[in-house]
């Protein structure tokens, strides 16, 4: 259970149209337990909405190199709730099989990941690691992305580490539709701390 429970329905109006702003038009599910959490504070959900949306609707980077960062940050750091939630969404929407998101939550770089998206996980590894970027990483990136898709590289990859932190320090538990995330045997490791799973 999470360390703060979320809202149930029913919702006041101005929470229930606020949750249906977050969730995509058309999905069958009831609004992610993150949300339905987030909203016992409604100013700082909608705060952190402006930024969110924006990231996922309004992006420079391509969706599908948007997904493999946002499912390398969360591997990373061990939170298999938002792993799963957009492995089994915007991930696939994006194009990524199964076996790429797999991928994604295990140690290395393999050589089937194309170059851009090679230089994608060094990258998301070496922030996670050190929290800064090497000349040779950036290099690497700078080859595949121009300034403005940088910038938003890195504000993604900072974004869905505090989604992490805030996942995992809440205890949340995978929804129930999403994406099981991978067994620990060969995944990466977790970040020291809670684990969302």
């Amino acid at each position: 259970m999470s360390r703060i429970e979320p809202l149930s329905p029913p919702y006041p109006p101005s929470v229930e149209q606020a949750l249906r702003r977050w969730m995509p038009p058309g999905v069958p599910y009831e609004p992610l337990t993150l949300f339905r959490v987030l909203h016992r504070h409604p100013e700082l959900a909608s705060r952190m909405f402006a930024l969110g949306a924006g990231l996922l609707g309004h992006g420079l980077l391509p969706a599908v190199d948007r997904e493999i960062v946002i499912a390398r940050v969360t591997a990373r750091a061990g939170c298999g709730y938002e792993w799963g939630v957009h492995a089994a969404t915007l991930a696939q929407q994006a194009g990524l099989s199964l076996e790429q998101l797999r991928a994604t939550a295990v140690p290395g770089v393999d050589a089937s990941w194309p170059p851009r998206h090679a230089a994608l996980l060094d990258a998301v590894d070496e922030l996670h690691e050190t929290a800064r970027l090497s000349q040779p990483a950036w290099d690497a990136l700078r080859i595949h992305y121009e300034d403005a898709q940088l910038l938003e590289f890195l504000v993604l990859t900072g974004w869905y580490r505090t989604i992490s932190h805030l996942a995992n320090g809440l205890l949340l538990r995978e929804e129930p539709w999403g994406t099981p995330f991978p067994a620990s045997h060969g995944s990466l490791p977790a970040s020291r701390g809670g684990d969302c799973r």
